[in-house]
């Protein structure tokens, strides 16, 4: 399901991070060496028919390379 993040996204807390994250490897992998964190927080999302809707979002971060692979994980 794609989605669209409207607005900021808001009680934003890191889950884990560095070794912690079990997919680090295939992070490295793809989108190279940084600093790994996997964060959640909630935000208004607008899905692929176009209805908006609340949602708390999973993703990874790393210094310099930014947020990657957003998820939904609940409606809200």
């Amino acid at each position: 399901m794609s989605f669209t993040v409207v607005g900021q996204i808001q009680g934003i807390e890191t889950i884990a991070e560095g070794p912690g994250i079990r997919d680090r490897p295939r992070l490295v992998k793809v989108y190279g060496p940084g600093n790994w964190k996997k964060k959640k927080g909630f935000a208004m999302v607008r899905l692929d028919d176009g209805e908006t809707v609340r949602a708390e979002i999973h993703w990874y971060e790393a210094h310099g390379i930014g947020k990657v692979e957003h998820k939904i994980k609940r409606f809200l």
